[in-house]
């Protein structure tokens, strides 16, 4: 999952990334509304978590800028306001939640994956695909009976692909989203950790779900 984080106050910003990276997230950060923006502008993320009050362009006025553009992507506001009427016209502009200052990162962590979840069309924090599940909050994996150990990085391209279950993705969207925007390595990076991925999802089964489609990216889906 790649998150970006708009936050001004530098202490914060740095705190909550390593928070974040500490639980397997690809994370990125700006400091300002503006900046904010134009990453969106060239860069996927599956969630924002942005402050309201910042310089150069505050949080409502991004919000509502990127609203207008078409983009979706969850927004979570970050602010130290409590009061009905913030929470209502950052509502009514599209942000998807609130977490007031001073805040816990295990709610914080909810939070995220609960708007992603929505996003993605998933009510649980469990996601299935024939027998195999995982469970975005204890980050357990199973094949019927059988729990699958998985790296951090392993653990992170397989919900991003069991999010998107049933969808082709782009190898350029897979680097993005689980590697971040940042990432300075090849793109066969990718192609390496789905290889490690098949060995310990797919490998003693013979229903395979991971799927390559040729010049494109890969999918992961039920073969009729």
């Amino acid at each position: 999952m790649n998150i970006l984080i708009a936050e001004d106050d530098e202490d914060l910003n740095e705190i909550i990334v390593k928070k974040l990276k500490a639980e397997g997230f690809s994370v990125e950060s700006c400091f300002d509304g503006e900046e904010a923006l134009d990453r969106l502008s060239y860069a996927d993320y599956d969630v924002v978590v942005m402050d309201i009050m910042m310089p150069n362009k505050d949080g409502i006025a991004a919000l509502s800028e990127l609203r207008a553009k078409g983009n979706l992507t969850p927004v979570i506001f970050l602010t130290a306001k409590d009061t009905v009427a913030d929470k209502v016209k950052g509502l009514n502009l599209g942000a998807n939640d609130y977490v007031v200052k001073p805040f816990s990162f295990d709610e914080l962590i909810a939070r995220i994956m609960a708007v992603t979840r929505t996003a993605a069309g998933n009510v649980s924090a469990n996601i299935e695909l024939a027998d195999l599940s995982l469970d975005m909050e204890s980050h357990i994996v199973k094949r019927g009976e059988d729990e699958i150990r998985l790296t951090g990085k392993e653990y992170s391209l397989l919900e991003f692909m069991m999010l998107n279950k049933n969808r082709i993705i782009s190898r350029e969207k897979i680097l993005s989203h689980v590697w971040g925007y940042d990432y300075e390595g090849g793109e066969n990076i990718v192609e390496v950790y789905m290889n490690y991925l098949r060995k310990k999802i797919d490998g003693d089964y013979s229903q395979k779900l991971i799927h390559t489609v040729r010049g494109i990216g890969y999918t992961m889906k039920v073969e009729e």
